[in-house]
This record gives C-alpha cells, sequence and structure tokens, in this order.
C-alpha cells in the first residue's frame, strides 16, 4: 500500500512580490527537508508536540517517498503542486505546523495501490534528472570512486561520475532526451511511445556543510554553511504500454533516474 498526497503551494500571482511557498522552492533541499517533516516518530510527536524544535533527522522515521512538484502548464498564473508518493501515511499537519504559510490550501492524502497489466496504455507524466554516468573526463583521468563490496564476478565495485546530460549541436534535445527514457524502459517494463517536453531547465539547492567541510574551503553562495547542488530536469509527458508489469511495478513504486530525494522521479500513469 502506497500514498499519494497533493500539496497546493502558495506562490502569489505577482513574482515581483514573492511569497514565502515562492522562496521555499527555489531550494530543492528545503522543500526535501521539509517534506521528510511529515513522517515523524512517535517519540518526535511526544517530545516536541508543536514542533517547536529545531529539524532533527533522527525523530522522523526516514520513511521513502518520491516527489514532484508541477507547474501550472495550460494557465497563466504561477500555479505550483507539489505531488508526494509514500509507503507510509504522512502527517501534513505537524510537518507544516510551522509553515503554514507555504500552503494555498490544506493538503490531501489517499491510499494508492495501482495494477497494471502486460499490454496496457497508459499515459505518463514524470519529471527526470537528465544525467549520465562517465569513467574518465576528456583528458584521460580516471574518475571512478571505489564502493563498497565486489561485483558478481568477485571484482571490486566502481562508481563513474554522474554529469548533466549533454547533446551534439546537430541533434535536437527532444531526440537525446528520447533516447535516455527509451535506454531507462529496457530495464523499467514498458516501451515508450510518443513523449513531448513540457518544461527543461535546472533545479537547484543549497545543502548544509559539514564544519570538516567548511575547513577545507567547500563553500556555497549562500555562505560558508551550504554547497549547491544542481540539476538538469525535464518535465515530460506521453504514452507507454506496460511490457513486464512486476518490473512496472517496482518503477512506479521506487522511480526512475537518479536524484530521487530531489524531486526526480516520480512517474505518474492513468489508463487512456
Amino acid at each position: 500500500m502506497m500514498y499519494l498526497s497533493h500539496l497546493l503551494i502558495d506562490v502569489g500571482d505577482n513574482p515581483d512580490r514573492p511569497r514565502p511557498g515562492r522562496l521555499w522552492l527555489r531550494n530543492i533541499y528545503h522543500v526535501h527537508q521539509r517534506l521528510s517533516m511529515a513522517f515523524p516518530t512517535p517519540q518526535q510527536c511526544a517530545g516536541d508536540p508543536q514542533f517547536l524544535r529545531p529539524f532533527d533527522p533522527a525523530g522522523f522515521e526516514g520513511s521513502r517517498f518520491l516527489f514532484r512538484i508541477d507547474n501550472s502548464i495550460e494557465d497563466d498564473w504561477p500555479r505550483a503542486i507539489i505531488l508526494v508518493q509514500s509507503d507510509l501515511l504522512p502527517d501534513w499537519d505537524y510537518a507544516f505546523r510551522n509553515a503554514r504559510m507555504f500552503l494555498a490550501a490544506e493538503p490531501e492524502t489517499r491510499e494508492y495501490n495501482p495494477t497494471f497489466a502486460a499490454g496496457e496504455e497508459l499515459r505518463f507524466r514524470i519529471r527526470v534528472n537528465l544525467s549520465r554516468k562517465i569513467k574518465k573526463s576528456k583528458n584521460g583521468t580516471d574518475l571512478r570512486k571505489l564502493r563498497e563490496g565486489t561485483d558478481n564476478k568477485g571484482r571490486p565495485r566502481t562508481q563513474g561520475k554522474r554529469v548533466a546530460l549533454t547533446w551534439d549541436k546537430d541533434q535536437e534535445p527532444d531526440e537525446a532526451v528520447r533516447e535516455w527514457l527509451a535506454s531507462k524502459s529496457t530495464q523499467t517494463g514498458f516501451v515508450l511511445h510518443d513523449f513531448h517536453v513540457l518544461h527543461m531547465g535546472w533545479v537547484a539547492g543549497y545543502r548544509p556543510t559539514s564544519k570538516a567541510q567548511r575547513k577545507e574551503g567547500k563553500e556555497g553562495k549562500e555562505g560558508n554553511a551550504a554547497r549547491q547542488m544542481k540539476f538538469r530536469s525535464a518535465l515530460l509527458e506521453g504514452t507507454l504500454t506496460v511490457t513486464d508489469v512486476p518490473a512496472f511495478q517496482q518503477a512506479v513504486a521506487s522511480g526512475i533516474g537518479s536524484a530521487k530525494a530531489f524531486g526526480f522521479g516520480l512517474l505518474s500513469v492513468i489508463p487512456l
């Protein structure tokens, strides 16, 4: 069983007069942090029922959840909705107890337990982090990092460096995105048909740095206590056919691609 929540964010109708919700959405790290506050432990609720103390990750369940910020596509006004898919029932009242100004309406949550059939055609929407892993730089430097454990042949496991997806000057961006998404579909149990890019750009955030990182000079634009994160983002909509039900079910539950903690990978589907 999963849960699907809709959060309508107050971003106002005048970009020259920022609302708290608009400012909040500018830092995807803060968005993830606030959403994670919807899963407090019983000890957290008992010890801080009004949520007055500073956020401490240890006081929350660490629930697995996916989310996506959806901006209005058809309207001229800058509406923003956050969809949250979680494996635990969220407590939005607790999460926004000290931040009601972010919301334009009370959050709505319902049970979500989709089922699929092989050959079923679906319309989908997803925001993806367009990235890939590389093993070597242009000058031949090995960028791989050792990971814990070994592969199925007993060799040390390595992980390449993740970089933003790029394409040649003579290639259309939509073509590069199609190739990227098609490569994911072989692992996630569906065949991609048509799609279009609703929006492409960058998503930014600032993650607090540790004292050790600050001593090393790893500072962000917000000062000594933050470092910048930047993701190439594409909001996609289209149609697909389910080919492998268990794999597709897992893709819906777990998301597709990287940077899922920062608003990517949530696959929303409806029957055609």
